[in-house]
């Protein structure tokens, strides 16, 4: 069943609707989330970093069981995170700091594996490619980085290397807002957004600008049609633009060259995006508290969903485990939730290379009910990983 999942940056927990029927399936409590600080940890749970005052110099990352509506694993990193990403199985999570600095965490152990000063402002987006070999960061300083994640863990070759990063692009002069990828891997395409009311299409392939297009208005969100030919962009003044990639318009519009039409309802901002997984429907974010969807061919309203009072900060379409399928009756999805659903990784670690940084950080696991079910098999990780990146390290000494 795909789902869609909404939070705000204000206490109104977590929204999960079915995508196609409209029914909402369950709120979960107490989440004020960060932009971009929402994430499906392979498809097992949910995951999202807070941040109740933005002056604030501390955070939590919360995880909350698909079943339950309360939070049941709290974690605190040494400094507040504000974009959250997960690899496809949930092997690991990744952070970007208010300092600029990038977490690297392993799920099954809670171990931090990694961390690295990425930009010199705080990070405010981070994306995998698809084939998850590269993790690409913006922040508020305009820049965009790619990182190998191979080199990111060579740390001889870090040290040797000019540059830690593949790429950095510094063409945007205000806030990096959104980024989204194409297909492709290392050879895929990169749109992203920023407060300088453009967006900008990049080649990962070449390591260069193709193109940027001017909006009216300060940009927010964007998503890339899954044929790659367009890209809409949700702006504060309340509308998606649809703007084109590759073709050479010459639409006599107002809103300008390569801006193809809008998707609008007179709503206020729109700040968050998400296709569903067959690219037919555009779910929308706004600072109205609502959920929009859309069906990108008509460019109509599907439906709209109602999360809060406050604004939506962030969008997901994901598809739901059929362990946490509440259409079943109550006895049966008890029964069938204790026998089958994971239980929960332990919280995430505040120092790398530290044994105890569990007790440290202050991290609290809430209490959870027996179950004589071990973890999933793809959290169990942590010496597999290990091996993998000290036999990589002996391998680049041996080039060297």
């Amino acid at each position: 069943m795909e789902v869609v999942i909404a939070s705000s940056p204000v206490d109104a927990g977590i929204g999960c609707w079915d995508l196609h029927s409209g029914a909402e399936q369950l709120r979960y409590r107490s989440c004020t989330s960060t932009p971009h600080g929402l994430a499906c940890v392979g498809q097992r749970f949910l995951a999202s970093s807070q941040l109740r005052d933005s002056s604030s110099s501390s955070g939590s990352i919360l995880y909350w069981s698909w079943s339950k509506p309360q939070v049941e694993v709290k974690s605190f990193p040494a400094e507040p995170i504000h974009p959250l990403v997960s690899n496809s199985d949930g092997m690991y999570i990744i952070g970007g700091g208010s300092s600029g600095a990038i977490y690297f965490w392993e799920v099954a152990s809670g171990r931090l594996l990694k961390r690295w000063h990425a930009h010199y402002r705080a990070v405010t987006c981070l994306f995998l490619s698809d084939d998850e070999s590269l993790l690409v960061s913006g922040a508020e300083d305009g820049c965009i980085r790619v990182w190998s994640l191979f080199m990111v863990f060579d740390d001889i070759g870090m040290e040797m290397a000019k540059n830690p990063y593949e790429y950095s692009f510094s063409e945007h002069t205000l806030r990096v807002t959104d980024m989204v990828s194409g297909y492709g891997g290392c050879n895929a395409i990169i749109v992203s957004a920023s407060e300088d009311r453009t967006c900008k299409v990049w080649s990962l392939s070449r390591g260069k600008l193709l193109r940027s297009i001017d909006f009216p208005s300060i940009i927010e969100a964007v998503a890339l049609d899954p044929g790659e030919h367009v890209f809409y962009a949700g702006a504060r003044d309340g509308k998606i633009y649809i703007a084109s990639i590759n073709a050479e318009t010459t639409s006599s519009n107002s809103y300008g060259k390569h801006i193809i039409g809008t998707l609008s309802d007179n709503s206020k901002g729109v700040t968050c995006l998400a296709f569903s997984k067959d690219g037919i429907l555009l779910v929308s974010g706004s600072e109205d508290g609502t959920i929009r969807v859309w069906d990108a061919k008509t460019h109509n309203i599907v439906r709209i969903y109602r999360l809060a009072k406050g604004p939506v900060n962030n969008v997901l379409v994901v598809r739901r485990p059929l362990y946490s399928n509440r259409q079943t009756s109550e006895n049966s999805h008890s029964s069938f939730s204790r026998r089958h659903a994971p239980l929960l990784p332990p919280p995430l670690g505040k120092y790398v290379n530290s044994t105890d940084e569990n007790v440290d950080s202050g991290a609290v696991s809430v209490p959870q009910t027996p179950s004589s079910d071990i973890m999933d098999a793809p959290y169990l990780s942590y010496h597999v990983l290990t091996k993998q990146i000290s036999e990589l390290q002996v391998f680049f000494i041996f080039l060297s």
